[in-house]
């Protein structure tokens, strides 16, 4: 009984490494993007560009 319950978590644990991977890969695409937007969010604020 205990090598089933011992296997059920490895797999969980894989299957929890493999989402992790997934959303580590993920994330990057959009970061240097948004990055960028706030700079030039906050570069135009503070010249006084945008809505009055």
């Amino acid at each position: 009984m205990e090598n089933d319950q011992s296997g059920t978590a490895e797999t969980r644990q894989n299957r929890r490494e493999k989402k992790l991977r997934k959303k580590r890969e993920r994330v990057p695409k959009h970061g240097r993007g948004l990055a960028e937007m706030y700079r030039r969010v906050i570069l135009k604020r503070l010249r006084g560009g945008g809505k009055k």
